[in-house]
């Protein structure tokens, strides 16, 4: 989740990275490797790492802002990690995911570099409506047929669109992002759910690659909080694949759909009061 407000400041120049008391404890680098690890599987199987790992990185006293650019430079791994655990799902989809990617990664630019030049206070409001609507639309997408990917949708400019504006939205703010991108690719694509899951995570880890690399240089990331984190995430991205081809299709749209209509009231909840 990205930050609500942030100084003009943080527009302009390139930030130092963030310190608490200029060390990292035992027990900090503990509990963030649990939290990688959990949000890792969060990831891959529900699409809600930032609802595990961004709380906890307040918890442990980061801005903010620092709190959601350092979880963007720790997810990278997470794309890493569920690619070399969805390797039976992705054979024969390097072209698609390739295709998919390039798309993604140039959205995940323009998400960050929006982030980062202006205010995210308005965008904040039509986040819940965004991810509760995706997760609605993929839990009824079996039983519209005007939803079910069609010969030609996977080249429709419409739905090309569509993955592009997801991906900016995870550079951009990022909650649910991975339920918005399996909502867009199940219109498109004729393969099975936990298949296009396997999909949705190799181009989405493209997006928060690009949206990293801008944090990296613009952002005020607190580096000791990475390592930990980033390796958390990387186990917790290669086992959760593990978990999602022992679920039945079904129960992973449930999940899934579950997750981000929770996650939706919890964001609403905040905006509308």
């Amino acid at each position: 989740m990205r930050e609500q407000s942030h100084s003009r400041t943080a527009r302009r120049h390139r930030h130092p990275s963030v310190m608490i008391d200029g060390v990292m404890t035992m027990f900090q680098g503990l509990v963030l490797l649990a939290v990688g690890v959990l949000g890792g599987v969060a990831s891959t199987v529900a699409s809600v790492a930032s609802v595990v790992s961004y709380p906890a990185l307040l918890a442990l006293g980061l801005p903010p802002l620092s709190a959601n650019v350092t979880n963007t430079m720790s997810l990278v791994l997470t794309g890493a990690g569920s690619v070399l655990g969805s390797r039976p799902e992705l054979a024969g989809q390097r072209d698609r995911v390739v295709r998919l990617g390039v798309i993604t990664a140039l959205g995940g630019a323009a998400g960050a570099a929006v982030l980062l030049l202006a205010p995210a206070s308005a965008f904040g409001v039509v986040v819940p409506v965004l991810i509760g609507g995706a997760a609605l639309l993929l839990l009824v997408q079996p039983m519209i047929r005007g939803l079910a990917p069609r010969p030609g949708a996977e080249r429709s400019r419409w739905r090309l669109a569509g993955v592009f504006g997801v991906a900016a939205y995870i550079g951009y703010f990022g909650a649910a992002g991975g339920v918005l991108m399996l909502a867009v690719l199940a219109a498109m694509i004729s393969e099975s759910l936990i298949k296009i899951n396997a999909i949705k995570n190799a181009i989405s880890g493209a997006a928060n690659g690009v949206a990293a690399l801008m944090f990296a240089a613009f952002a005020p990331v607190h580096w000791l909080f990475v390592p930990p984190l980033a390796a958390g995430f990387l186990l917790g991205g290669y086992t959760g694949p593990r978990l999602v081809r022992r679920l039945p299709v079904r129960a992973l749209r449930v999940i899934v759909a579950l997750c981000g209509l929770a996650l939706a009231v919890k964001l609403g909840a905040a905006a509308y009061r």
